[in-house]
């Protein structure tokens, strides 16, 4: 949906103001329509007055203009007229034409349209509504103008500064009063600001979410979701979007917001690529190179040349990303810093660069050397200062194995919780993820995706036509997180034992499974991870 770009004051605010009320108004006919904004207003008894309207004009008549009572088409079509150029509205005053009551085709053509019509009981003059209507959209409009120079001001002085991502979505989460999210092109979120009122639950099932939502053009409104979506980059080289939580929908304001927000962001990547230090380009060159062409002499000359050995060592590649939902992001470039000094404290050469706000680290380890002990000891220097997700690949020894153990840090930073607790471990590794970690690595086989359909598709299906909200699928987590005491997965949902009971014969009917059968229980635990795991796509 395109987002509504028109402010003004509504209809159904105009007939709170003063004068209105004095007026004894009445709706009664295209009450839905109450809500649309009015852009002016027009008092005429011309019957051609569709010639004089623009949208989001109001008309103020007494009816002395308006086709006979008898005379229903002629009726329909003024209300028709009125209705192609968009009109707020009719107010009509009782008792020059009409004493008490509209002629029915009136009303009948009005709530077809879904056109407000109202009535006024009293006399009064259409001057002083005119003119209260006018003064407060003047008003508004004011306000629209001052806000839009805060905005100006807000994103030219971010400009100027040369603002990164953090500072320009704190910016948009000010000045928007609600939760931001900017996602890559695979609908992973990068970025993360709560809203004030956000309970927590925003991020949830976001890819599957997200990957549901088209919008046409660079920017439109998902009524669904409750979200402003912006798209990052060109069309043919988009690299992410903004969202904006916005349930309703969003004013010129906003969507400008979010337009200038899109902009600073893709001047802050341009200025990046532009001025980051030669270190960094190079060492995102030297990991590009040593992962796509490993037996190149001039990739292994221009390692060497670096400070980074590669002949008789060990690799291990590393994920540091910054946890999101826990509060303020962790500055990348301040991240990468503190990996570069860790790194060099203890003496363990590595490549450290940026890949769609993820740090990727290469490092290189000595014969002799014990390749995780080293490893916890560079994440335990970095993890007392940012708030981040250290994953780590398994260690190769081979040049042509450098893309393994990197792109299976990526794959474990995916699957390893997105909260970190007390009882994680400083280096996420396969062995610490068991299941996950074998998922992880399977990353999104389609056969996996065909199983957990298999498995969970009838559930899945029967939640969405059940019009008693009953969730199974919920159900079912709760007694596989609990599985030895089903009075705890019962209240784990706030359900009694026999509501909770009663769902899980549901269960068992819709698949045709007994859920007390080891084997059946093992299959739908590994369906749920697997579906958490890749984004609740299950259909």
């Amino acid at each position: 949906m395109t987002p509504d770009m028109t402010p003004g004051v509504t209809l159904r605010e105009a007939l709170a103001l003063p004068a209105f009320r004095r007026a004894a108004p009445e709706v009664v006919a295209g009450s839905a329509g109450a809500a649309r904004p009015i852009r002016w207003v027009h008092a005429t008894e011309r019957p051609d007055v569709g010639q004089l309207l623009r949208e989001g004009d109001l008309l103020l008549t007494m009816g002395t203009g308006l086709p006979a009572d008898d005379d229903a088409s002629g009726l329909a079509a003024f209300v028709d007229e009125l209705a192609d150029v968009g009109s707020a509205g009719m107010v009509v005053e009782l008792g020059r034409r009409w004493d008490t009551a509209l002629p029915d085709a009136l009303v009948a053509a009005c709530e077809r349209h879904g056109l407000p019509l109202v009535v006024l009981g009293r006399e009064t003059r259409f001057a002083t509504l005119a003119q209260e209507i006018g003064e407060r959209v003047v008003d508004q409009q004011l306000a629209e103008l001052r806000e839009a120079q805060r905005v100006h001001e807000t994103f030219t002085e971010l400009s100027f500064s040369q603002a990164g991502p953090v500072e320009i979505l704190r910016a948009v989460q000010r000045l928007a009063d609600g939760p931001v999210v900017v996602e890559n092109a695979q609908h992973r979120p990068l970025d993360y600001f709560a809203g004030p009122g956000d309970p927590g639950g925003f991020l949830d099932g976001w890819p599957a979410r997200s990957r549901r939502v088209e919008v046409a053009g660079r920017t439109g409104w998902d009524a669904g979701n409750g979200w402003l979506v912006t798209r990052l980059g060109t069309g043919e080289r988009a690299w992410g979007r903004l969202v904006i939580g916005s349930p309703e929908p969003p004013s010129q304001r906003l969507v400008a917001v979010a337009e200038r927000a899109a902009a600073a962001l893709a001047l802050h990547r341009l200025h990046d690529r532009d001025r980051g230090t030669l270190m960094r380009r190079t060492h995102l060159e030297l990991l590009t190179g040593l992962t796509t062409d490993p037996g190149s002499e001039d990739v292994r000359r221009r390692c060497e040349l670096a400070g980074f050995p590669v002949r008789r060592r060990t690799f291990v590649g590393l994920v540091v990303r910054p946890r999101i939902g826990t509060g303020a992001p962790a500055d990348l470039d301040e991240v990468a810093a503190t990996v570069v000094r860790a790194a060099h404290g203890l003496r363990l050469p590595a490549l450290v660069c940026e890949v769609d706000r993820d740090l990727r680290v290469l490092v290189s380890v000595p014969p002799a050397a014990e390749a995780d002990d080293l490893v916890d000891r560079l994440a335990a220097r970095v993890l007392p200062h940012h708030d981040v997700l250290v994953a780590a690949g398994r260690a190769v020894t081979e040049g042509a194995d450098v893309a393994r153990t990197v792109t299976e840090a990526g794959q474990v930073a995916d699957a390893a919780p997105h909260v970190r607790n007390s009882a994680d471990p400083d280096v996420h590794r396969l062995a610490d993820l068991h299941l996950r970690g074998l998922l992880a690595l399977l990353g999104e086989d389609e056969r996996v995706r065909l199983f957990v359909e298999r498995e969970l598709g009838p559930l899945a299906r029967h939640d969405r036509a059940d019009s008693s909200r009953t969730d199974l699928l919920a159900a079912l987590r709760a007694l596989l997180l609990h599985p030895a005491s089903k009075t705890e997965a019962a209240a784990s949902l706030h359900l009694s034992r026999a509501a909770f009971y009663d769902r899980l014969a549901r269960i068992e009917s819709v698949l045709g499974a007994d859920l007390d059968d080891p084997d059946v229980r093992v299959s739908l635990h590994v369906a749920l991870v697997a579906d958490e795991l890749f984004g609740g796509q299950v259909k």
